[in-house]
C-alpha cells in the first residue's frame, strides 16, 4: 500500500479545505489549476499550511476524516503547531459535550495510536462510514418485478459512503472510483439542497443528465421520510468510493440508496422504491452478506438467505460484456412485450430454486439454458450466446437487463482464453465475485 500525505489549504476566502493523497505535488497543482475540486475551484488561490505524511494511505484517510471534523479554531492550533492547547479544544460545543477525537497529531508516519482501528474509533464522533454490497441478479430478471422468485448474490464488490461535519452551511459531495478518481463532484446549499455547483465525467454514458440533480432527487425523498435528516446550521462533506469499476454494472445508484438510507435513518426499499424505482433485489443484496432467494409478495420484499456454493463452483466464471446496460430501459422494454401473455412466473421461481439444489454442472447448464429460452420468449430478444457466443463450448446466461453488464458462463480452464480472445478482457471466476 503506498504512502500517504493529509493536508489543510487556506482558500482566497480564508476557509479551510482538508484532504488526503498518495501524490502531494500533483494533488496540489490539481487544486490550484482548479481541477482539485468543486470547494477550493471556486476558492482559488489556495495556499498549501499543513501538511502530514503516512507510511499508509489508509492512515492518512482517517486522519483526513478526523481533521474535518475539527473547529475552525483547532485546524487553527494544529496549523501553529500549538499541540499543547489541542486537547481543550477537543470539547465538543454541542449540548452532548461529548469528547472529539484524538487531541496530538501522528507524527510522519509514526503512530501515536496502536493500530489505524484504534484511530477510526477516536474519531467515530466526527465520522459516519456505511457500507453497501454490489449485487448480480442469476435467476429471475425481469419476472422479478411480477412476483417471480429470484436467486440473487451479493458481491465482493461494493460502495463506501463516509460522512464528515465541516463548519460551512454547505452539503459538499465527492464520488471517487476504483481507481481513485474523481468521477462526480458537487456542493449543495444546506439549507434547501439547492445545487450551487457540479463537475462530472462528461464523456460518461450516465452522465447525460445532471447526475447532481438525481442526487438532489434521491436526498430529497430521504428528507421528507425523515424531516430530521440534513438539519443542521453547519454541513458536511461526503465521500463515496467504488471498489469496482463503474461501467460494470454492479450497483452504483442501489448501493449508493442503501447507504443513503444508513445515513438517513430510512428504509432503503423505499427509498428507492419513491426516488428510482425498481424490484428492490439489488437492495437486498447491498443488505446481505450471502446469496439470498428474493420475492416480491404483495408488493412487499420478501428476503430468504439460502446456501449456495456449488460444488461446480470453479466450473463457473462471470464475463463483462464491454457494455453497461440501461436497467430502466431493459424494465420498460419488458413492460410494453408482456401486455397480453402469459407469464410463467412458477416456471422461474422453480428453475431459482433448483439452481442452488444441483449436484452436476450439466444439471445447472440445463436450469440456465431452459431460464434463457423461457425469458427470450417473453422479451422477444435471443439469447445472447446466440448473438455473440455461438461457437462457445459451455452455458451462457444473461444476468440483470439483457445485452450488457455480466453474463454467467459455465466452463473449464479454457474459458478466460476463450472470452479473451473475442475481446472480452474481465472474466471473474464465481469464487472471486461472490461475497
Amino acid at each position: 500500500m503506498p504512502k500517504g500525505f493529509v493536508y489543510i489549504l487556506e482558500c482566497s476566502d480564508g476557509t479551510f479545505y482538508s484532504g488526503s493523497t498518495i501524490d502531494i505535488k500533483v494533488r496540489i497543482k490539481q487544486h490550484q489549476d482548479g481541477s482539485g475540486a468543486n470547494y477550493t475551484k471556486k476558492r482559488l488561490p489556495v495556499i498549501l499550511v499543513f501538511l502530514e505524511e503516512f507510511q499508509r494511505i489508509d492512515d492518512a484517510f482517517y486522519r483526513e476524516k478526523q481533521i474535518q471534523g475539527w473547529s475552525r479554531e483547532k485546524k487553527e492550533a494544529l496549523i501553529e503547531k500549538e499541540y499543547d492547547t489541542l486537547p481543550k479544544l477537543s470539547e465538543c460545543r454541542n449540548d452532548s459535550h461529548c469528547k472529539n477525537v484524538a487531541s496530538t497529531p501522528l507524527s510522519h508516519g509514526k503512530e501515536n495510536c496502536n493500530s489505524a482501528v484504534e484511530r477510526s474509533r477516536n474519531y467515530k464522533g466526527n465520522e459516519m462510514r456505511f457500507y453497501s454490497n454490489g449485487k448480480l441478479l442469476l435467476s429471475g430478471e425481469y419476472l422479478v418485478l411480477g412476483g417471480a422468485k429470484a436467486l440473487a448474490i451479493p458481491t465482493k464488490y461494493g460502495q463506501d459512503l463516509i460522512v464528515s461535519a465541516i463548519q460551512e452551511p454547505s452539503l459538499v459531495w465527492e464520488s471517487l472510483d476504483v481507481d481513485n478518481n474523481y468521477w462526480f463532484q458537487a456542493e449543495f446549499r444546506m439549507s434547501d439542497l439547492r445545487i450551487i455547483d457540479e463537475t462530472f465525467d462528461a464523456e460518461s454514458e450516465d452522465s447525460k443528465e445532471s447526475i447532481a440533480t438525481t442526487l438532489q432527487t434521491i436526498l430529497h425523498t430521504a428528507q421528507n421520510m425523515n424531516p430530521k435528516f440534513l438539519v443542521s446550521e453547519t454541513g458536511f462533506h461526503v465521500k463515496t468510493q467504488l471498489t469496482f469499476p463503474r461501467k460494470w454494472g454492479l450497483g452504483t445508484s442501489s448501493t449508493l440508496i442503501n447507504n443513503i438510507a444508513q445515513w438517513a435513518k430510512v428504509d432503503a426499499f423505499e427509498l428507492l422504491h419513491k426516488s428510482f424505482g425498481g424490484s428492490g433485489y439489488d437492495i437486498a443484496c447491498a443488505q446481505n452478506n450471502t446469496p439470498i432467494y428474493y420475492q416480491i409478495v404483495d408488493n412487499n420484499p420478501m428476503v430468504k438467505p439460502v446456501y449456495f456454493q456449488p460444488s461446480f463452483a470453479e466450473q463457473l466464471y462471470f464475463v463483462y460484456l464491454n457494455i453497461k446496460q440501461d436497467s430502466k430501459k431493459g424494465i420498460q422494454r419488458y413492460q410494453e412485450n408482456k401486455k397480453g401473455r402469459q407469464l410463467n412466473f412458477e416456471a422461474i421461481s422453480f428453475i431459482s430454486e433448483q439452481m442452488t439444489k444441483c449436484e452436476s454442472i450439466q444439471e445447472f447448464e440445463k436450469l440456465i439454458e431452459t431460464h434463457e429460452q423461457e425469458v427470450s420468449k417473453i422479451i422477444k430478444n435471443k439469447p445472447i450466446k446466440t448473438i455473440l457466443f455461438n461457437d462457445y463450448f459451455g452455458a451462457v446466461k444473461s444476468l440483470g437487463a439483457w445485452g450488457g453488464d455480466f453474463v454467467l458462463v459455465t466452463g473449464n480452464e479454457n474459458t478466460p482464453v476463450y472470452f479473451k480472445e473475442k475481446g472480452f478482457e474481465a472474466v471473474i471466476p464465481f469464487k472471486d465475485m461472490i461475497l
